[in-house]
């Protein structure tokens, strides 16, 4: 019975030790189903010293994001019942709310930044224009959440304000919006698509950039474009240099499907201050105007007043008191304003958005070939005035003039003239009889803005009564000069067209 016992002590013994052989070598290392030792992952190879500038790069980038990301805050806007949320078919302001609620309301996400340590936030109009009440909420980069009130909005700009009850926020740096330039690090910083305080990179790829976007004939666009990545949700975010400093407040992107695809657009930090100041001091922005209608100076238009080169916004029409004080008339050519030369509409309108009623601005205008200097005393906007940034090119109608009248034909520029007669005159307050008889679609008079049913009341600013007396001056044109004509439509005020006469 003892050897028994024994024996099956001995065999159990035996099989848990033939047992562990199985499953471990003799190094006491466990065997796989591969049956192999160890894996070494990786190369032996040592990195390259890595360049110094890309390094003081790569740590700017880092810097930038820890300085500037606290100050950025998500909002999620709960908005009044309505039916149809507005977009447009090619640039989008942000976001696009989403998120369908009951009874016709909707929710979408923004994002603002801090600007005081008390809680006073700057981010977009679209994104809180149309907030119900209690219907804006801030979550802030730590997390923390509050109920925002809306302290106002400057729908000219996009700019808007709200304000929580805060204390020592991290407030963000503000740079200097007028020093940047062409080909600078920006990144953006904001709240894409739910994903909280995201940070992308890109450079500044244009300045003073128009987009049409702002659905108001007084709408100030200025915007600083980037390739920075934005979407849905970075609007009212940072866009910061390489100093940590938010040069912009992220507004639209220029996108056909509603998502970012290449180019986004930021507001200016030097107009979203003055607006700022105003909406937090005043609850609305109490701004300044000249009172002109003013369009684009190009080649012809330059051409056609004996500018030498392209420069300056071209008065269409005065239609405020502060411009008829001062003196402005239809035809100049404002060349700069405060000593600051002018290349474009927007230049001058965003210059004027950061002044008040009452403030004087020096205008130094090209009018009959030389330059003169107007003093403007700003006056506040009147609703019966119009200034608008206009090319005054689209269609108008009319009814079409029968006549008997011989008509002259301009080939070269694609348009043709004949007598109005009396009773037309007297409808337009003209005393013009030169009317426009036909214009081809696309020739030079087509692409410049004439049109069918037009009055011409000058010609190189001289005033134009007959056909022969237009014909005239056409005729006395050469291949390269441009020529300046003053017309009136149906149902518009006198406008300027200018006409480059082509090369035969």
């Amino acid at each position: 019975m003892k050897r028994s016992i024994l024996a099956a002590i001995v065999f159990i013994t035996i099989g848990i030790i033939f047992g562990a052989v199985l499953v471990s070598d003799f190094d006491g290392t466990p065997f796989g189903f591969a049956q192999q030792k160890s894996i070494k992952l990786g190369s032996d190879e040592k990195p390259q010293k890595t360049d110094l500038n890309l390094l003081a790069a790569n740590e700017a980038f880092v810097n930038v994001a820890k300085k500037a990301t606290p100050s950025v805050v998500s909002l999620i806007v709960t908005t009044k019942a309505k039916k149809n949320p507005h977009t447009d078919e090619f640039f989008r302001f942000f976001p696009d709310f989403p998120f369908r609620m009951p009874e016709g309301q909707t929710q979408g996400s923004g994002s603002g930044v801090i600007v005081t340590k008390d809680g006073y936030i700057i981010t977009n109009n679209h994104v809180v224009e149309d907030a119900a009440e209690d219907g804006i909420e801030v979550v802030l980069n730590d997390t923390r959440r509050f109920k925002a009130k809306l302290v106002g909005t400057d729908p000219l700009t996009d700019v808007a304000v709200i304000k929580i009850d805060g204390k020592d926020l991290p407030v963000a740096m503000l740079g200097n919006s007028d020093e940047l330039q062409v080909g600078q690090w920006a990144l953006a910083i904001g709240n894409p698509l739910g994903l909280t305080s995201t940070v992308t990179a890109g450079i500044i790829s244009y300045l003073g950039r128009s987009i049409r976007i702002i659905q108001d004939s007084y709408g100030i666009e200025n915007f600083i474009q980037t390739d920075a990545a934005v979407n849905p949700g970075n609007s009212g975010g940072a866009l910061v240099n390489i100093y940590g400093e938010v040069i912009g407040i992220n507004t639209a992107i220029a996108t056909t499907n509603q998502r970012y695809q290449g180019y986004s657009f930021a507001i200016p930090i030097n107009l979203v201050k003055s607006v700022a100041e105003d909406l937090i001091l005043h609850g609305k922005v109490e701004r300044g105007y000249i009172g002109v209608s003013i369009q684009q100076v190009d080649e012809t238009l330059a051409k056609a007043n004996g500018l030498d080169k392209v420069e300056g916004v071209f008065v269409q029409e005065v239609i405020g008191e502060a411009a008829k004080a001062a003196g402005i008339k239809a035809g100049d050519i404002i060349l700069s304003i405060d000593g600051k030369p002018l290349k474009a509409p927007n230049e001058l309108q965003t210059y004027i958005a950061s002044k008040h009623p009452g403030d004087k601005v020096k205008l130094v205008i090209w009018r009959d070939e030389q330059k003169i200097e107007k003093t403007v005393t700003l006056r506040a906007r009147n609703d019966n005035t119009v200034a608008v940034n206009q090319n005054d090119d689209e269609e108008e109608e009319g009814a079409v003039v029968e006549s008997s009248a011989r008509t002259i034909e301009f080939e070269s520029l694609g348009f043709s003239v004949r007598k109005a007669d009396a009773r037309l005159m007297k409808d337009r307050e003209v005393n013009s009889s030169v009317l426009v008889a036909a214009v081809k679609t696309y020739s030079e008079a087509f692409s410049r803005g004439l049109r069918e049913n037009d009055i011409i009341l000058e010609a190189d600013k001289k005033p134009v009564s007959t056909v022969s007396e237009f014909e005239k001056i056409v005729k006395s044109k050469k291949p390269g000069d441009a020529l300046l004509l003053r017309v009136k439509g149906p149902q518009g005020s006198p406008r300027f067209v200018a006409l480059m006469i082509p090369q035969k």
